[in-house]
């Protein structure tokens, strides 16, 4: 139990993100007169409204689409979508093992807080897609999208539900998750560059 929770603090603390992180996040995307920005991530080019702000902390990635309370690690009431590279993805698999992309991205071994409310926990259940996606010309994404429930941790009763859309580039070590359902994503997605 002391292990379990001295990881889940150093993760949780890894992935805080800080106002350094987000200043240094300000190389990762570049703004263009067309309203516009680019955001880079391991050799990933993608263009974004110009509004959506990146924050960064290593291996991790947040892209913010809307309102956001605390930018940190997968944090409820937090618009946006992350894009996770090798280490991350090294312990996405709940119960902290390394995530292959036959379950959902879960790098914790307890209840998760709902991405709405985080006074509610989260459940994952089964795949509603699977399939290739197209993610910029020559690659392509093993996509899933998973149904998530948000429930009240005394007596399980469900509170709204979500969809919890991953794309993995095994090869290129890039995961990208969203559970906002954000607007154009797949679009943004399917014509990325890459450098």
């Amino acid at each position: 139990m002391r292990k379990r929770s001295i990881v889940i603090a150093a993760l949780a603390g890894a992935a805080l993100l800080t106002a350094p992180a987000v200043a240094s996040a300000a190389s990762a995307a570049e703004t263009s007169a067309a309203g516009v920005k680019t955001v880079s991530f391991r050799g990933m080019n993608l263009k974004v409204p110009s509004g959506w702000q990146v924050h960064r902390d290593g291996d991790w990635m947040l892209v913010q689409t809307g309102s956001c309370e605390t930018p940190a690690y997968f944090a409820a009431k937090c618009r946006g979508f992350w894009i996770l590279g090798p280490q991350a993805i090294k312990y996405g698999k709940e119960g902290f093992g390394p995530y292959k992309g036959d379950q959902p991205f879960y790098p914790a071994s307890d209840v998760q807080a709902c991405p709405f409310n985080g006074k509610y926990g989260q459940v994952i259940g089964k795949p509603t897609a699977l399939g290739l996606r197209q993610v910029g010309r020559g690659h392509k994404a093993k996509y899933v999208s998973w149904f998530g429930r948000c429930v009240k941790h005394g007596n399980g009763e469900q509170t709204a539900t979500f969809d919890q859309r991953e794309w993995f580039l095994p090869t290129s070590k890039i995961l990208v998750v969203d559970v906002w359902k954000t607007p154009g994503l797949t679009n943004i997605l399917k014509k990325a560059t890459w450098s």
